[in-house]
């Protein structure tokens, strides 16, 4: 509201002697919440990097703090922001070089009408014609600034302007009085002899006496219109308490007539609602007007959206961008950024020393993407980027599958054992009346070779997808299997001792381990390992677990131990019966050297590797003990069968010196 008023003196019917006196003031105060707007428009078109002027004065000084304190919220750079005033022809200069120089390409002028008139005249000079230009009220629907040249620059250009409202009859108001003050003898229509004016030199103007395009926009006369009824609202106010203030003849201070219109609430005859905040500040309707020019090349200030304060907060500030003209006459709307937006797939790096528009984009971290947002985010537990980095993807699932080629090689290892071990069963079987065969207790061996069978085939468990049978059954037959194998081994290794010291005169050992000894024996230690395998599959059994520490961009299906200490009970029996059997018995030597050199394999080998690792040692100690034990007797067999008889085991043992 712009008051310039120094005295009021009235006395009628409706007001006694009042004198009122306030300040005049030549530049309006400008909204707040419209200054903040510039920078909402600025946000709304994405335009992340700009451009400020201002005119080096209150007005221009305090309207550009506020916008660029705005810009900062919003989160928008400013390039520059420079100032001169209109008589700094050399500021001026460096201004329009600043501009020159400048990435930016819309600009925010809060600029004076005066300072704007500078600055185009220069722009036009330097042919700078490819901004965007945000102007405020000061100069947005000023047409003295429309030159043949002016458009080039200002052409497109977006800002705030007073709302146009219709004040009925107030252009037949100004047009009658003009025509009565200036040209008196129209009244008379003709009869001039009456006045000592000569009027035939005006005649030729009274043609135009009804013509109202020359009349001024009422922007501004509405605006004087709700003033002079806000301060008439406010003296109604202040006569209601004239009981009060004790005198017919009172001067009231600005300060009571401001208190006064805070209190003001009233509709005009235009059907705009006028009230005034806390701060003594009038709602703020603006429209927003853009530069267009018409066909016949005249440029027009066409409205393209509004601002209201009186409306809700998220109804206050309308755009109908469809209807926008831009800078060079182009529809499409101009970019103004430091830094074009990261493509899917980056983070922004901001630029050491530059503001937090400008930088540089970055792919993101392995298992990290971005799509929408700026910056990477990471992918679930079971997720993992893709080679884009803007999508998650299951990770992939590892096992050691019947299908590749790995796991295709144990199968034929495994099942080439069972082969092998089944061939010499059907040997030993068709052979067993023979010196050799039964000199080797044909009952344990054919037992070690079932469990031999069994070891080879224990080992397929490991091979495919891990569910809860396979994971239980994985360790448990494993260690059954195994101790079966080694009972028989440290059977027939009891045997042998038991049969040298038969040999010394008076022993009678043998009758003390004799077949129903040995198969009980091997039973024994059986049943032991069986125990402990139930009560680890009772209290804490294997289960498929997924891996996702390992390897970060796979998932590893594997199965627990569930109890660590069932699954050393179970390895250590092993050994133990290991031991003993060494001792004496070739084979078990590789055995051990074997599962020794299986722990650190099996510790630092990751994955599905880790798997392959063990069923190679099942298998590699199970073709130890096969050919260890079963080979030479094979051997005999098939290629020496002349040494397959009772003379010459008898001969071979006496032979020897005992």
């Amino acid at each position: 509201m712009i008051f310039a008023i120094e005295e009021i003196n009235r006395s009628d019917s409706l007001l006694p002697n009042v004198s009122i006196v306030i300040l005049s003031r030549t530049t309006g105060p400008f909204k707040v919440p419209v200054v903040r707007t510039l920078a909402q428009i600025v946000k709304h078109f994405g335009w992340s990097w700009v451009g400020a002027v201002n005119s080096d004065n209150d007005y221009g000084n305090n309207g550009m703090t506020i916008f660029l304190t705005a810009a900062q919220e919003e989160k928008i750079c400013v390039e520059y922001s420079v100032k001169f005033y209109r008589t700094e022809t050399e500021k001026l200069k460096k201004v329009v070089d600043t501009i020159k120089k400048g990435t930016a390409k819309v600009i925010v002028a809060f600029l004076s009408h005066f300072e704007m008139g500078n600055l185009l005249d220069e722009l036009s000079i330097e042919n700078i014609t490819d901004l965007q230009v945000i102007g405020v009220e000061a100069w947005i629907t000023a047409k003295s600034l429309i030159t043949p040249s002016s458009f080039r620059v200002l052409g497109g250009a977006l800002g705030f302007a007073v709302r146009k409202i219709n004040i009925e009859g107030f252009a037949d108001y100004i047009i009658n009085e003009f025509w009565d003050t200036a040209f008196p003898c129209s009244q008379m229509e003709g009869n001039y002899s009456q006045f000592s004016l000569n009027c035939n030199g005006f005649q030729d103007l009274f043609a135009l006496k009804k013509y109202k395009e020359d009349v001024l926009e009422q922007s501004y006369s509405s605006n004087v219109y709700k003033a002079v009824y806000a301060l008439a609202h406010s003296l109604h106010i202040i006569l209601n308490c004239k009981e009060k203030c004790g005198s017919e003849n009172v001067t009231v201070p600005l300060h009571k007539v401001v208190e006064a219109l805070k209190r003001v609430n009233f509709t005009t005859k235009m059907g705009d609602h006028v009230w005034f905040d806390s701060t003594g500040a009038v709602v703020a309707q603006y429209e927003v007007v853009n530069w267009q020019q018409d066909s016949d090349g005249s440029v027009k200030f066409k409205p393209v959206g509004y601002y209201d304060a009186s409306l809700p907060p998220d109804q206050r500030f309308v755009l109908n961008t469809d209807n926008i003209i831009w800078a060079r006459g182009q529809l499409e709307k101009p970019t103004s950024v430091c830094s074009e937006s990261c493509p899917p797939g980056t983070r922004k790096a901001t630029q050491k020393g530059r503001p937090v528009c400008c930088y540089d984009c970055i792919p993101c971290a392995e298992g990290e993407i971005s799509n929408k947002t700026v910056n990477c985010k990471q992918c679930p537990e079971e997720y993992w980027s893709n080679a884009e980095r803007n999508n998650c993807v299951f990770k992939v699932i590892e096992f050691l599958s019947f299908t590749e080629i790995m796991g295709i090689v144990l199968v034929f290892f495994s099942l080439f054992g069972v082969g092998l071990t089944v061939l010499v069963a059907i040997l030993f079987y068709n052979k067993k009346d023979t010196p050799i065969v039964k000199a080797n207790n044909s009952e344990l061996s054919f037992l070690l070779l079932f469990s031999l069978t069994l070891c080879f085939l224990c080992s397929l468990t490991f091979i495919g997808q891990p569910t809860e049978w396979s994971c239980m059954l994985r360790h448990t037959v494993f260690g059954i299997t195994f101790v079966l194998c080694i009972s028989c081994v440290l059977g027939k290794t009891v045997v042998v001792l038991m049969a040298f010291k038969a040999t010394l005169p008076g022993s009678n050992v043998m009758k003390c381990f004799g077949p129903k000894q040995q198969r009980l024996s091997v039973l024994a230690f059986t049943l032991i390992q069986v125990l402990i395998c139930v009560l680890w599959l009772t209290l804490s059994p294997p289960l498929p677990y997924k891996n996702i520490k390992y390897f970060h961009e796979k998932i590893i299906l594997e199965c627990t131990l569930g109890s660590t200490i069932a699954f050393s009970a179970v390895m250590g029996y092993i050994g133990l019966l290991a031991i003993l059997s060494k001792f004496i018995t070739f084979s078990m030597l590789i055995f051990c050297a074997v599962w020794i050199t299986f722990i650190p394999a099996y510790i630092s080998s990751p994955g599905k590797f880790t798997v392959a690792v063990e069923i190679f040692a099942i298998l590699a100690s199970s073709f130890g003990l096969l050919f260890c034990i079963f080979a030479p007797k094979c051997y005999i067999i098939l290629c020496k069968p002349d040494q397959n008889a009772k003379q010459h085991m008898m001969g071979k043992f006496q032979s020897k010196p005992y």
